[in-house]
């Protein structure tokens, strides 16, 4: 439950140890470099565009290389071996790569030099097919596409429209000679001779007749009419050569290019090996373009250059020892003041570290503010395996969660937090699976008495109560932890008040609202109502029921005549009191709000149970305990995977809506360190 203490670090050095003095703090990873250009001095700045440029083009090459070999020379990895962080190197490893940067780069460009080949025979493989395909109608003919007739004779290689057959065709152009002729049409269908040509039908399609006609030299324009008459059309793209012989080329073409593809896929699997080399080189030339952004911002004179920054009050001493012994630097070091905008760095043990990721999603508290993580994570572990609240489901969580956090030690920070929240959440939900007597429901309960015949009873008896038995015995549970959830978070909020020593904002706003709240709860304890609610009766000593009265009286009067304290008017103070009065609805709506707890704790429960009974109507027979375990893994997977979302998302409700939103602010700006880029690979620094 706290923030790291920021301390601001100014630093005046020598220009000519600009380099060095950033690569050891980007080596550090520890201080917020801010630059400001002073307008009272003759400050300069320098502009590193080309040289910035041109190592991102570098990475970027670098990265693109990796990506080719990920595709044509993938690396064996384990079915979790995406939960692995970059991989770790000594830096004498990371110099003897970085010694090799030049033609580490160049097998890169080539890398990718190959894949842009490939990617060239790929386009003309289809350029080809498609040639092909456009051919395949012409494979009967025996001319070339392009050839027009002899000395005596005319050819019309083309298309007709529709479904022809080699009699219509002749039909066709004969009518149509005939009628250009002057004879009657049906003279020229009944008696006239047939008309002097050949025709060939080449490929009948449903939309179109792929025809040959040949006829001679003296009938070419009554033709040539005639099949224009009838819709006739050249073909759009003209192959050289005999179809069939140019089919049977491209064909040899095509294969000669996958042949040429398949060596260039063996030409870029060779360069696996430079695997590594292209990784660290990335990260390298990445770090190099952000220290070069660093030394653009960075303003400085002839001689001399000036920054400042923020480090946490631990790395302080570490950071100007660096600065001062290893490159002479002036170093200020100064608390925060009232109006700097101070970086905020969470801070909290192992177990609430885990949650930090939450409050993050919701927004950092400002520097100064209190932390809320080390409280909220209490009770986001409790209500967590409250939703959930199956013994089986939690220890699945807990084996599956620690078996991926020992076998990956080195995963990305924001994955490590998550699986240990999961972790810690699985152990929550362990617990009161137990304590309500559930272990993948009524698993171990169906298994005896369908198996084994088992008639003694119960077998796995609640710790605490069943849910589904007394259900409304738990509601009242869930809305008593939920009143202490929204309490502890206005409490939070008085002791901001008193930190900043709002001595009558915390009587007006914080002290008269617990007066009012527990005041009317302890008012409804005894009621009828309430009984009928939770089912059972409860009584109060007669003198706590009166200081119950006087609580929520005082607090009512506080709030109405303090609430509205800002304003003069007294009319309107008394009003604006009524109205803040009238928001302890909104404290019956919250506290409802946790009914949740029940509501997701019953529907894992009677899923897993209705699973468990319907495996158990198919166990008999030779295949029954196949079909039995077969459902009983299919089922609940799918049960626990749709409950854990859920309990998540809920969870995250009562944390966001309700908790926060009694005391906190957020607003704050995340500390940004000047470090190495790690994409790919991690630094192992030297002891």
């Amino acid at each position: 439950m706290a923030l790291a203490k920021m301390k601001k670090i100014s630093v005046c050095a020598r220009k000519r140890n600009r380099s060095k003095i950033l690569d050891a703090l980007q080596r550090m990873g520890v201080m917020e470099i801010e630059t400001k250009l002073e307008e009272d001095f003759q400050l300069e700045k320098t502009d590193t565009t080309e040289a910035r440029a041109s190592f991102l083009k570098q990475a970027v090459v670098l990265d693109n290389a990796l990506k080719v070999l990920d595709r044509y020379a993938p690396e064996k990895k384990g079915l979790l071996s995406g939960l692995d962080g970059g991989d770790e190197l000594t830096q004498e490893q990371f110099n003897n790569m970085k010694s090799d940067k030049t033609a580490a780069c160049e097998d890169a460009a080539t890398v990718i030099k190959l894949e842009k080949e490939i990617d060239e025979l790929k386009a003309a493989i289809t350029r080809d097919e498609v040639r092909k395909e456009m051919l395949g109608p012409w494979l009967g003919l025996d001319l070339p596409m392009n050839f027009s007739g002899t000395k005596t004779t005319s050819v019309f290689i083309g298309t007709l429209p529709g479904a022809w057959d080699r009699a219509a065709v002749l039909s066709a152009i004969a009518a149509h000679a005939a009628k250009a002729a002057g004879e009657a049409d049906g003279a020229a269908e009944a008696g006239a001779e047939p008309f002097p040509a050949e025709v060939e039908i080449l490929h009948n399609a449903n939309d179109a007749t792929y025809v040959d006609v040949v006829c001679l030299k003296k009938d070419t324009e009554a033709v040539q009419a005639a099949l224009r008459a009838n819709g006739f059309a050249r073909p759009s793209q003209i192959e050289p050569g005999i179809p069939a012989h140019t089919a049977e080329k491209i064909e040899a073409d095509i294969q000669a290019r996958e042949l040429k593809i398949t060596e260039t896929e063996d030409k870029i699997a060779a360069y696996a090996g430079r695997r590594e080399y292209f990784k660290v080189l990335s990260d390298y030339y990445n770090t190099k373009a952000e220290k070069y952004r660093m030394i653009a911002d960075i303003p400085h004179t002839e001689n001399a250059i000036f920054f400042e920054g923020w480090v946490p009050a631990k790395q302080v001493p570490a950071v100007e020892k660096v600065l001062t012994e290893q490159f002479g630097a002036v170093v200020d070091i100064e608390e925060p003041l009232p109006d700097d905008e101070v970086p905020t760095l969470l801070k909290n043990n192992k177990i609430s570290a885990s949650v930090e990721s939450v409050l993050e999603s919701y927004g950092l508290p400002k520097q100064g503010k209190v932390d809320p993580t080390f409280i909220m994570s209490i009770f986001y572990i409790i209500f967590f395996g409250m939703m959930l609240s199956d013994a089986g489901y939690g220890i699945v969580m807990v084996i599956g969660c620690g078996l991926a956090l020992l076998k990956h030690p080195g995963m990305a920070t924001g994955t490590k937090k998550m699986l240990q929240l999961f972790f810690w959440c699985g152990l929550s939900t362990t617990f009161w699976g137990f304590m309500y007597g559930s272990f993948f429901g009524d698993l171990i309960q169906v298994v005896a008495e369908t198996f084994f015949g088992w008639t003694g009873g119960t077998i796995l008896k609640p710790l605490w109560f069943e849910p589904l038995v007394q259900p409304m015995k738990l509601l009242t549970y869930c809305m008593l932890f939920g009143l202490i959830h929204l309490l502890t978070g206005l409490a939070i909020k008085g002791v901001e008040m008193l930190k900043e020593k709002d001595f009558v904002g915390f009587f007006a706003e914080v002290f008269s609202w617990f007066l009012l709240v527990i005041g009317l709860v302890l008012m409804l304890v005894p009621t009828d109502l309430f009984a009928s609610i939770s089912g059972q009766t409860y009584s109060i000593p007669d003198g706590l029921a009166m200081a119950a009265k006087i609580m929520a009286g005082l607090g009512a009067l506080i709030i109405l005549f303090m609430s509205g304290r800002s304003n003069k008017n007294w009319a309107l103070r008394i009003a604006l009191g009524l109205y803040d009065i009238y928001g302890i609805t909104s404290w019956l709506s919250d506290v409802l709000s946790y009914s949740r707890l029940l509501a997701l704790g019953l529907a894992t429960g009677v899923i897993a149970s209705v699973i468990n009974m319907m495996a158990s109507m198919v166990s008999g027979g030779i295949l029954g305990p196949v079909i039995f375990i077969i459902i009983i893994l299919v089922g609940h997977t799918l049960n626990i995977a749709i409950n854990l979302l859920g309990a998540y998302v809920h969870t995250n409700r009562l944390q966001f809506v309700e908790f926060f939103g009694k005391f906190y602010e957020g607003g704050g700006r995340p500390f940004t360190a000047f470090k190495r880029i790690s994409k790919h690979t991690q630094i192992k620094e030297d002891n």
